[in-house]
């Protein structure tokens, strides 16, 4: 052996992939005489150095049968690209060589990954199809500091660890490669070594862009910088104006199920942009919320397991794609909400897992790691480098996809160490507290950096608990989500609506007590996926009575909740009614529309709803806001009657709602107004056109200056079975065959 050449020890290591440091060995390295070239190519019976023009630079020595190859060039510079040429009894190819090339990360990635302040950390980590140092090809990089060995497998090196072993940036923990001539739909995955020297099973990239269909699990290189926008003008009007003084009617859904094609098949992206997009906007709704599109291994799970964050699902089809979706929205004028699960990842081998052998992005502590509900891994939100991946997750959804905001899922379990816990199963605070400081921190900062970086999206937090300050901003103590769910509000009306009516006036609070705390948070009210699953039935199927009073109840229980403060969220399917409950395996039940003017009555009055919320500024711009809300019939228990007026701005005409929650008609019930004049009946839910009985007030009221409920004004009115009224103060429009100056006979 001559002196330049590798030690066998080195060589047998580097083949056997375990060597500690594959670039100190392979590719160009300058010594006094000139340049060694070392390269590792299975089955390469000879190989050579060439030139760009294919002349030999130097034949290098089979040192290893597994395809270890050296050799010197005398006085050739270090910097100078070569490209390798093998041979064996098959043919020739010719190839570069991934050690040839330089770094492709910095000290500054180093360093702000640690600090856990690399805001567009997706940029750096994951596969980035690129041009490294004038050569097409993709950079590889993946954050594993406990691993010993770490190597990008795929279809281009056929699955071999032993080639692409990647570089280890010591000071961080990353490892990276440039793989040349490896481009766009490359199947991948990584091969990693633990620190005790196990070989793990394959890992899909945790910052994958595009993931392969299930039940396959590897990642596939695809670019997510490249998408064409034409929603210039949705983004700048995001940007005007609070969210809170804005309508938000939103229609939630699971895109696997709102509607199938042909033999049960998913729709694409591009379908749902046709089909989905134009009904949700012509149902008049504002917001599409969609249960979690990042890359998941179980249908079942809906989205709620996921392993991809940064894949949309490609159950669907690919990454452009689902940004075509994102774009046909905003040009129809609705905003994409995105379900995102930062709070607990799936125990898959190929997942995040102990990723690289150790307990790195999950908790070590099993009372901190582990959710005994889902049987899930809960992320260390105390460790920079995990709570910066997260953060990073959420911005990337709408730098990347101009997502508008995602509603995060299941905060309470993140909130309290002993969430779903008995004693002995959980460790408090040093103080004796139950709070997960760490997950607080993280929700703080998460909200920071999105509203900072993107003016005019929301965070939504589903939060069970009475925890104070969820939609309160950071400066002033709180978690700085915009808004969050009132799942209080909906467990309660739901049961309150569940009643036979004969019941409901021995449990009038369930509508009135809301409204104690309506306005301590920015609230949300939700019909959400999971009251229609799991034996609980569906929205029509939990009324009392027959058909006909079922719907009615249905009727007046959407008009009560658009009426009352807070912005709405419906899941899809309840607009019309769905007598099942839902299946991520099949479509809706789109069929029940032509069975008679029920569902579709639903149907139509849910449209009305909308279109009256965004129109009549009363309703919707004081949600959150107790100068918004006013009652007017609190205490009319024994009738089950309800009433309240909603304000808007100075110079917007108010709208009382008036519901009447029993099957009997009650004719001339007086009730209070804020003004005399007159009222026109904007919404009657009893109305022959959704479905009703057809009973209501021929147009509207007139309020007499008599005061009544505390108000200056009253007026009698008709109230319809099971049903809900909307009142709109319009004293400038006279009554239809009523002139507009009516002479005062009192004198006569």
């Amino acid at each position: 052996m001559v002196a330049w050449q590798s030690p066998d020890r080195e060589v047998e290591a580097l083949v056997g992939g375990r060597h500690a440091d594959p670039f100190a060995l392979l590719g160009p390295h300058e010594v006094a005489s000139g340049v060694i070239i070392r390269a590792f190519v299975p089955d390469a019976q000879t190989l050579e150095a060439i030139d760009a023009d294919g002349s030999v630079i130097v034949a290098l020595t089979d040192r290893h049968p597994a395809g270890f190859f050296e050799g010197l060039v005398k006085g050739r510079p270090v910097w100078a690209r070569y490209r390798l040429r093998a041979r064996n009894a098959g043919g020739e190819w010719v190839l570069d060589d991934p050690y040839s090339f330089g770094p492709a990360l910095g000290e500054i990635d180093d360093h702000l990954l640690v600090e856990g302040t690399h805001r567009q950390l997706y940029e750096r980590l994951g596969a980035h199809p690129c041009v490294h140092e004038g050569v097409e090809g993709t950079r590889f990089a993946v954050w594993a500091p406990n691993a010993s060995r770490v190597s990008v497998v795929g279809d281009f090196n056929r699955w071999d660890g032993r080639t692409h072993q990647m570089r280890k940036r010591v000071d961080s923990g990353l490892w990276e490669i440039f793989a040349p001539g490896v481009g766009e739909g490359a199947i991948y995955k990584y091969e990693i070594i633990s620190a005790d020297g196990r070989l793990l099973p394959l890992k899909a990239d945790p910052f994958g862009f595009h993931g392969e269909l299930r039940p396959a699990t590897g990642s596939v290189v695809a670019r997510v910088d490249n998408f064409e926008w034409h929603d210039a003008a949705h983004i700048e009007a995001r940007a005007r104006g609070e969210s809170r003084e804005k309508p938000m009617a939103t229609y939630e859904v699971h895109l696997g199920s709102w509607r199938r094609g042909e033999d049960n098949r998913w729709l694409t992206y591009d379908e749902l942009a046709d089909q989905l997009v134009d009904y949700v906007a012509w149902m008049g709704f504002t917001h599409i919320e969609l249960l979690p599109v990042s890359e998941h291994p179980l249908d079942a799970s809906w989205g709620y397991q996921p392993i991809g964050l940064f894949a949309p699902t490609s159950r669907f089809g690919d990454p452009a794609g689902f940004a075509r979706f994102v774009d046909r929205a905003h040009q129809a004028g609705l905003s994409v909400i995105l379900d995102w699960v930062p709070a607990h990842f799936p125990t898959d081998i190929h997942g995040l897992a102990h990723f690289d052998g150790t307990a790195l992005y999950e908790h070590a502590d099993p009372k901190r790691g582990f959710h005994p509900d889902w049987n899930t891994a809960i992320y260390d939100f105390g460790r920079r480098e995990v709570a910066n991946m997260l953060i990073a997750n959420a911005l990337y959804w709408l730098d990347r996809f101009h997502i508008d905001g995602l509603r995060v899922d299941a905060v309470a379990s993140m909130l309290y160490l002993n969430y779903s816990r008995r004693d002995g199963e959980w460790s408090p605070n040093p103080d004796g507290s139950n709070d997960n400081k760490d997950a607080v921190g993280f929700l703080q900062r998460t909200n920071e950096a999105v509203y900072a970086e993107h003016p005019g999206t929301v965070m939504i937090a589903e939060e069970s608990t009475s925890w104070a300050g969820v939609s309160a901003p950071v400066y002033a103590g709180g978690l700085g989500f915009g808004f969050k769910w009132n799942m209080g509000w909906m467990h309660d009306t739901l049961d309150y609506m569940s009643l036979n009516p004969v019941h409901r006036p021995w449990h009038h609070d369930k509508i009135t007590f809301g409204l104690v705390y309506a306005f301590t948070e920015n609230f949300v009210l939700p019909l959400s996926h999971d009251e229609v699953v799991h034996g609980k039935g569906t929205v029509l199927s939990r009324m009392p009575g027959d058909d006909w009073q079922r719907f009615a109840t249905v009727r007046a229980y959407y008009a009560l909740m658009w009426a009352y403060p807070g912005k709405k969220l419906l899941f899809m399917g309840q607009e019309f009614a769905q007598r099942g409950e839902w299946s991520e395996e099949r479509s809706l039940d789109w069929h029940l529309l032509a069975m008679g003017p029920h569902h579709s009555g639903v149907q139509a009055l849910v449209r009305t709803l909308n279109l009256t919320y965004r129109d009549e500024v009363a309703l919707h711009a004081h949600d959150c806001a107790p100068e918004g809300f006013r009652w007017i019939v609190v205490d009319d228990s024994q009738q089950s009657i309800f009433a309240w007026v909603r304000f808007g701005r100075d110079g917007d005409a108010p709208i009382v709602m008036v519901a009447n929650m029993t099957p009997v008609p009650r004719p001339g019930y007086r009730i209070g107004m804020p003004h005399a004049g007159r009222w026109r009946e904007i919404l009657n839910t009893d109305a022959a056109d959704y479905g009703g009985s057809g009973v209501g007030n021929l147009g509207g009221t007139v309020a007499e200056n008599v005061p009544s409920h505390g108000l200056p004004a009253s007026a009698e009115i008709v109230l319809p079975p099971l049903a809900t009224l909307y009142f709109k103060w319009e004293p400038d429009i006279p009554e239809p065959g009523v002139p507009d100056s009516v002479p005062d006979n009192k004198g006569e």
